[in-house]
């Protein structure tokens, strides 16, 4: 019976602190910190992403593959 109960304790727990983490309880003053800021706000908030490029590294001298050593 007292195995039961800390399972049973666990789950509620763990759905209370999947409730704060998603914010639905932020109506009761209980949300994490964090909670506002989503992408939106920190995509208008880069500065031009859009000039990031990716560039591959040229290989080494004497590297003859991409497992070489």
């Amino acid at each position: 019976m007292p195995l039961r109960l800390v399972v049973i304790a666990l789950l509620v727990l763990n759905g209370g602190y999947w409730l704060w983490s998603r914010g639905d309880l932020a109506g009761f003053g209980l949300a994490p910190a964090g909670l506002d800021e989503r992408d939106p706000q920190r995509l208008t908030r880069q500065i031009h992403p859009e000039y990031l490029q990716i560039r591959a590294e040229p290989p080494k001298a004497g590297a003859s593959g991409p497992g070489a050593r």
